[in-house]
């Protein structure tokens, strides 16, 4: 006798059961009809051009846990960061193993799309953008810092796209901003690389300013910088981690100028302090 076949709705939960079950903590569904329904990134950067077998991405999220971002510019934020790298291409090559065993043909495309800062500072742009597939996949909002803001996590989440023929309904998007334009981001950025535009909610990004921040921590191992991500008033995790107080954040640059010592952010001095080059505490 014949199995019963199963129905694209089951199926689509077997596979967000098995993501789930390899770690993945968000798990969202873009149809790749939607890069063309929006028009928002340039045609060479969509999933029909990269690979035409393509009819869906499934779109994988794992959270930077608050308290170690903190601590940024730190050997303990960069540790994080590349393992939860790391960690998402692992899941992604498992998953698309999972869907090809289920007869779907399907591939990932890498979290970092660039060797190294020297590369981002020569050729900016990588070849997908994680972020405009995770809105398409209703994980989030592109905030005014360009990056993807989740109701949970904020924009403290890294994320990996599996392209995949499995051709099953896409998620609702999020219809609501999640991003204030608190513009917190924009004034404590270290690189001074957003600037407001009165139109739109999206910031002008410096994408060169930024990178050179960047080059600059790498070389003193405290890659990468964090600070928007950290300073972000959104999300869920917050409440878990007992970290509402944003001042704390506005406040710090001027306090540890003229206080390194102070005790209310002796933890993440602490921390500043070792394994990494140079005596940059903030």
């Amino acid at each position: 006798m014949n199995a019963k076949p199963i129905s694209r709705s089951e199926l689509k939960r077997k596979v967000t059961r098995y993501a789930k079950s390899l770690g993945a903590e968000l798990v969202g569904y873009a149809p790749v009809s939607r890069w063309n329904e929006y028009g928002e990134v340039p045609t060479a950067y969509r999933p029909q051009h990269l690979w035409p077998q393509a009819k869906t991405i499934i779109v994988l999220g794992t959270p930077m846990l608050l308290p170690m971002l903190e601590t940024t510019p730190s050997i303990n934020h960069g540790v994080m960061y590349d393992t939860t790298n790391d960690f998402l291409d692992r899941i992604a090559y498992q998953l698309s193993l999972y869907l090809n065993r289920l007869g779907y043909a399907s591939i990932f495309s890498p979290r970092d799309g660039y060797g190294d800062v020297e590369v981002l500072l020569e050729n900016p742009v990588g070849c997908f953008s994680h972020v405009y597939a995770g809105k398409y996949a209703g994980l989030g909002t592109i905030g005014y810092s360009h990056n993807l803001i989740n109701k949970q996590y904020g924009p403290r989440v890294r994320y990996v796209s599996i392209f995949t023929e499995l051709d099953v309904e896409g998620d609702p998007l999020v219809k609501r901003d999640l991003c204030t334009k608190c513009l917190i981001c924009q004034k404590l950025c270290p690189s001074n690389a957003f600037t407001t535009q009165e139109d739109r909610l999206i910031a002008d990004f410096d994408k060169m300013a930024c990178t050179r921040h960047h080059e600059v921590l790498g070389r003193e191992k405290r890659w990468p910088c964090g600070v928007c991500i950290k300073v972000c008033p959104i999300g869920e995790d917050r409440k878990l981690y007992q970290s509402r107080n944003i001042q704390l954040y506005l406040d710090e640059p001027e306090v540890l100028q003229k206080n390194p010592d102070d005790e209310r952010y002796s933890a993440w001095v602490h921390v500043r302090k070792h394994g990494s080059k140079g005596n940059r505490i903030f």
